[in-house]
């Protein structure tokens, strides 16, 4: 999993509350398990019109928001099922980062297994760098080890973290990864096992 410390990026606006799973990933693209090639998927029923074509009013496919690092958006971000298609497909985008007011909890906690941050701050900020995303300078600063999020009008706001996550994300560990650095104390235990319950081996 890549570390995420700092990002200084585009952030596109999406205000719109309740944005479930699907909405994120329709179901149609959950036929893989690869990460790659989701971006594809991604919001496609907002980005892509009845016909096929694009949509041009969808704010990733504006030509000022197609290398958004950073997404805003309404309250309840990433409600519905427990796909972890979700976080693969917005990283796949190009998207690090999800600032909302609140989010799904199966969601949120699949964010950080996969290295995508998602920040919660007040409806009321959340409205305020929502508009500063639409306006003609969206470029936002975000660093983790602060806990901070600089906005174009030069306020910065602080977020909480979980402290271990934090720390994980910060090292670009996943669950895998943490478990790992234990490698010699797994080992060194499956050793004493064999020699004292040498049947179970």
């Amino acid at each position: 999993m890549k570390a995420f410390t700092q990002l200084t990026g585009t952030a596109a606006p999406l205000p719109i509350a309740n944005i479930d799973t699907d909405q994120i990933i329709p179901k149609q693209f959950l036929k893989t398990v690869s990460r790659e090639g989701l971006a594809k998927g991604l919001f496609f029923d907002f980005k892509t019109r009845a016909d096929g074509s694009p949509n041009p009013d969808f704010v990733l496919n504006k030509p000022a928001y197609a290398k958004a690092a950073i997404l805003i958006a309404k309250e309840n971000f990433g409600c519905g099922s427990s796909r972890e298609h979700a976080p693969w497909a917005l990283l796949d985008q190009g998207l690090s980062v999800v600032i909302a007011p609140s989010f799904a909890d199966i969601f949120y906690n699949n964010c950080f297994k996969n290295g995508l941050l998602p920040i919660v701050l007040p409806r009321e900020v959340v409205d305020s760098l929502m508009e500063q995303a639409g306006g003609p300078n969206h470029v936002f600063s975000i660093d983790l080890a602060a806990q901070t999020v600089a906005a174009p009008d030069g306020k910065v706001h602080r977020f909480d973290i979980d402290q271990g996550r934090k720390a994980s994300l910060l090292a670009g560990l996943d669950e895998i990864g943490e478990t790992l650095q234990h490698a010699g104390d797994i080992s060194r235990f499956e050793e004493q096992r064999k020699l004292s319950q040498p049947w179970l081996a």
